[in-house]
């Protein structure tokens, strides 16, 4: 695993706890020599993971939509920042230059991201890890509600099994050293399990 992007807001929050989990997942990239790929901007959860990075001296690739270079205040200090036509382009930019995906505190764009890349791995579109950092009990909420859809038919269990969660970062990116992705819907369909 060379590089893990990381899908967080654009805003800090109102917890103290998640700007400093901001700043010790930049930490936990560079103890691993992991290159960080991430949505481009200098504020909020995205602009302290990459400064986090960076004080590090790690390598942090952004990737911003233009419509979103002013609104979300494009980083201009990192090691390479793409700009591109759209959100579909950036989502899928950022999924080509990752090996796995860390989903911290966010909106509803982080929530939208963490959604698209887990359906597209359920798709078989790829194979790398997917992990929550539950810190502050910020996704609580999120896991009950996955439980709830679980229990009332419409998440499998192999779908959950592909979501990492976890309170330290440390620990999911450790688990992403062993991931082994269940079947994916590509798998079933085709026979294979």
């Amino acid at each position: 695993m060379k590089s893990i992007c990381v899908y967080c807001g654009s805003r800090s929050g109102n917890d103290p706890a998640f700007a400093k989990l901001a700043e010790t997942v930049g930490e936990a990239l560079l103890e691993r020599n992991l290159r960080l790929v991430y949505g481009g901007g200098k504020v909020g959860l995205m602009g302290l993971v990459a400064d986090s990075v960076l004080r590090g001296g790690g390598e942090v690739i952004g990737v911003i939509p233009d419509a979103l270079v002013q609104q979300e205040v494009a980083h201009q200090g990192l090691t390479q920042l793409f700009v591109t036509r759209s959100m579909h382009e950036r989502k899928t930019l950022m999924a080509t230059l990752s090996d796995g995906f860390l989903a911290l505190p966010g909106g509803i764009g982080t929530l939208e991201e963490v959604f698209e890349i887990w359906t597209w791995s359920y798709l078989g579109y790829h194979q790398k890890p997917l992990g929550l950092v539950n810190a502050a009990g910020y996704f609580d909420s999120l896991i009950d509600f996955l439980r709830h859809a679980g229990d009332q038919g419409f998440v499998q269990g192999s779908q959950k099994d592909m979501l990492l969660v976890d309170q330290d970062p440390r620990s999911v990116l450790d688990r992403f050293d062993s991931y082994v992705p269940p079947p994916s819907l590509a798998s079933l369909r085709k026979g294979q399990i």
